[in-house]
């Protein structure tokens, strides 16, 4: 089984815990048989009927795993900014798509879609990329205003998904939950910017 590459400790315990229950149900399904060879066909059964049993929406929510490469440095060409623009889009569609299973992972789970944790996400460096596109817009000034305010949607709900984090151990008033809440609604309207802006590029969006 592949893990996320951000787990609370909260998390993992639920997951293991997740995984031995189904692991013995697997294993009530079958008599242990005397011959090595035979235990260890039998051992193969129980963890493939185990992990289909355990539940999966959260775990195909998230956007990477351990073993997932980290997305090489931006190289500043238009082409490649350009496919890296329109793989952005794709991972916050994801992310809103997903977004209830993936919040309740918390906080960083979600900056991991935002680029602003790991560096995983096409949303990593969306500013260097944007920038680097200006000249090919329709309309430059259309074009920044519209990358200023991506911008500004983009450093609140990655403020608000780094203080779910914490809101709990401060004085500060609010839950993990209303955090998230107010992260989603800001993901929301980096999501329209960013079809203003791939419109000002001829992009699909």
């Amino acid at each position: 089984m592949k893990f996320p590459a951000t787990m609370t400790p909260q998390t993992t315990i639920i997951l293991i815990a997740a995984a031995f229950a189904a692991l013995v149900q697997a294993a009530d399904a079958f008599s242990i048989p005397e011959r090595p060879q035979d235990r260890r066909s039998l051992l193969q059964q129980i963890v493939t009927a185990a992990a289909a049993s355990l539940p999966s929406s959260s775990a195909n929510a998230l956007l990477v795993d351990n073993s997932s490469p980290d997305l090489p440095a931006f190289k500043g060409e238009i082409s490649e900014a350009k496919q890296r623009f329109q793989l952005a889009i794709k991972d916050i569609d994801d992310l809103i798509t997903n977004y209830d299973a993936i919040s309740k992972t918390g906080g960083d789970n979600v900056r991991l879609y935002l680029g602003t944790q790991g560096v995983k996400s096409h949303m990593y460096g969306i500013m260097k990329v944007l920038k680097s596109l200006k000249d090919e817009a329709d309309d430059i000034v259309d074009y920044t205003e519209a990358m200023n305010e991506f911008e500004a949607y983009l450093f609140q709900a990655e403020g608000a998904a780094y203080q779910s984090l914490f809101v709990e151990h401060s004085s500060a008033k609010g839950t993990p939950e209303s955090l998230l809440k107010t992260a989603k609604g800001d993901v929301m309207n980096m999501r329209k910017y960013m079809g203003a802006l791939a419109t000002q590029l001829h992009l699909d969006s």
